[in-house]
C-alpha cells in the first residue's frame, strides 16, 4: 500500500548538492537575530551571566532540535520539511493547522523581521539614522521582500548562489567581528568586568521571554527540511547540513555575543538595537559602523532570500496533497518553481512588515511556530512505533533522551509565555487554533496515521 510520505508528488528537481544545503541552513539562520535581538535580551535579562546563559540554552534546545529533525528528514525527504512530518507522525489536521500558522502568521513574521532589520542596516550603511526617517525602514523592507520573491521565482539555483555569497558574507564578518572585539576592544574602552558587573534583579518570565528572542536568532536551522525534495541524496546530505551548520551557527553566536558584551556593557547593550555597528563603532569609529552596516545588509538581505525560497515550499506541498487551493501548487513552466506560493509569502510578508514592530514580528514567529515543532519532534517516537519499516539512514543520538529535552523546552517556552504575556500569547495562539474550522469546512479528509 503507498503511504502519503511515497505518494507521487509535484515535480520539482533535485539541484541542491551538500554546500548549497549548508549554504542555506547557515543563510537562513544567520539573518537578522543575531545583529538585532541582543538589546531585547539584555533588557529582559540585565545580567551578563545570565544573558549568556540564555544564549547557551537557545543553541542547547536548537541542537537537541537539529539532532531530531536530521532523522525525520533522511526518512521523509521530501517537499514540505514540517508539514510533511506532522502529517505522516499525526495525520493530516495538524498538518494542515501549520500550514494555515504558515500562512496566517508565521512566514510573513519572519520575513517581516528579517526585512526590517535589513532596511534598518541599510540606512545606517548609508549614513542615515533609521529613527529619524519613520516608515522609510517599512518600504525599504516591503521593496526587499518583493525583490526576494523575484529571485526565488527565477531559480532555486540562483536564489542558493546568491544565499550562499552572503553566507559566506555574513559568517565571516562574525569571525571577524569577534577578533577585532577583543584584539582591538582595549583602546575602545572594553573590559573583561563587563562579565561580572553588578546587575539588575532578573524576572523568571521575562527570562523565559529572552529564551523566546534567543529562539529567534536561532530559528532556521532545520528549514531547509522544506526543500528536502529538491536535495540530491537527501538522506545523507540533509543530516549532515543541518547538524553540522547549527554546530558552526551555536559557535559563532556565543563567540559574537562576548565579544559584545566585552567591549559594550549589558546596561548599554539594552539601549543598541543596531550592536554590530555600535560595536564596531566603539572600535573603529564611523569607518567601522558603515563597514558592518553593510555586511549586516547582506547577510540580511540573504537570510530573506533563503527564508523566500524554503518557506513556500510547505504552500506547495499542502497544495500538492488537497490540503490548500491547487492554484498554489502551480509550478512555473520556464523556471520550475513554485511561482504562486512564493508570490503568496511575499505578499503576506509586505503586509506583516507595514503594520508591526520587529520585536512583535519575532516573538509572534516563535509562539506560532514552536508549538509545531515540539509536535513533529515528539512524533519521532509515534513514527518509530507505528512504521518501525521507514528507511532510517539517521538515527537521532541520545534517543530518546535528546528529542525530549526538545520537547519539554517547547512545553516550557509556550507555558512561561502564557504566564508573562497572557493577551498576546493568548491572541496568536487562537489565531493558530482557528484553524481548526477552516480545516472541517474546506479540507476534511481522511486523518488516519497510515502504519504500513
Amino acid at each position: 500500500m503507498q503511504t502519503a510520505a511515497h505518494a507521487p508528488e509535484a515535480e520539482l528537481a533535485r539541484r541542491l548538492g551538500l554546500w548549497s544545503t549548508v549554504g542555506i541552513v547557515i543563510g537562513v539562520t544567520i539573518g537578522s537575530g543575531i545583529f538585532r535581538t541582543p538589546a531585547t535580551i539584555a533588557t529582559r535579562v540585565p545580567d551578563p551571566e545570565l544573558m549568556l546563559l540564555v544564549w547557551v540554552l537557545g543553541g542547547a534546545i536548537s541542537l537537541c532540535g537539529a539532532l531530531s529533525v536530521a532523522e525525520l528528514a533522511a526518512s521523509l525527504p521530501h517537499t514540505g520539511g514540517w508539514y510533511v512530518y506532522l502529517r505522516e507522525s499525526w495525520g493530516r489536521r495538524p498538518a494542515f493547522l501549520l500550514g494555515w500558522a504558515e500562512l496566517v502568521l508565521i512566514r510573513a513574521s519572519s520575513l517581516g523581521a528579517i526585512s526590517t532589520v535589513f532596511g534598518e542596516y541599510l540606512l545606517r550603511s548609508l549614513g542615515f539614522d533609521p529613527a529619524a526617517y519613520g516608515r522609510a525602514t517599512d518600504y525599504v523592507a516591503a521593496g526587499a521582500i518583493l525583490f526576494a520573491a523575484a529571485v526565488n521565482i527565477r531559480g532555486v539555483r540562483l536564489a542558493a548562489a546568491l544565499a550562499g555569497v552572503s553566507t559566506i558574507a555574513k559568517f565571516g564578518a562574525l569571525v571577524v567581528l569577534v577578533i577585532v572585539a577583543f584584539a582591538l576592544g582595549g583602546s575602545a574602552g572594553a573590559s573583561s568586568a563587563n562579565f561580572t558587573a553588578d546587575a539588575s534583579p532578573v524576572d523568571a518570565g521575562l527570562f523565559g521571554l529572552a529564551l523566546i528572542s534567543v529562539l529567534w536568532a536561532y530559528d532556521g536551522v532545520t528549514d531547509v527540511s522544506g526543500v528536502g525534495g529538491e536535495v540530491r541524496d537527501p538522506q545523507r546530505t540533509l543530516p549532515r547540513a543541518i547538524v553540522g551548520g547549527t554546530l558552526a551557527i551555536v559557535a559563532i553566536y556565543l563567540a559574537a555575543n562576548v565579544a559584545y558584551l566585552y567591549v559594550t556593557p549589558v546596561d548599554q547593550i539594552g539601549q543598541s538595537s543596531l550592536i554590530a555597528a555600535d560595536t564596531m563603532g566603539a572600535i573603529f569609529g564611523s569607518l567601522g559602523t558603515a563597514l558592518i552596516s553593510v555586511v549586516v545588509t547582506v547577510s540580511t538581505f540573504g537570510a530573506l532570500i533563503s527564508v523566500t525560497l524554503t518557506s513556500p515550499r510547505i504552500f506547495f506541498a499542502m497544495a500538492a496533497d488537497g490540503l490548500f487551493f491547487r492554484r498554489i501548487a502551480s509550478v512555473h513552466p520556464r523556471y520550475a518553481t513554485p511561482h504562486v506560493a512564493i508570490g503568496l509569502a511575499a505578499a503576506l510578508g509586505v503586509a506583516f512588515v507595514m503594520t508591526r514592530t520587529f520585536d512583535q514580528l519575532a516573538d509572534t514567529f516563535v509562539l506560532a511556530s514552536w508549538p509545531f515543532f515540539g509536535l513533529a519532534v515528539a512524533g519521532l517516537y509515534r513514527l518509530r512505533r507505528l512504521r518501525p519499516d521507514l528507511p532510517r539512514p539517521y538515527r537521532v543520538p541520545g534517543y530518546p533522551i535528546v528529542p525530549a529535552v526538545f520537547v519539554c523546552a517547547v512545553i516550557y517556552l509556550v507555558g512561561n509565555a502564557l504566564l508573562a504575556d497572557p493577551l498576546w500569547t493568548g491572541v496568536t495562539l487562537g489565531i493558530v487554533l482557528a484553524g481548526i474550522p477552516v480545516y472541517h469546512f474546506f479540507f476534511r479528509g481522511p486523518d488516519a496515521v497510515r502504519s504500513t
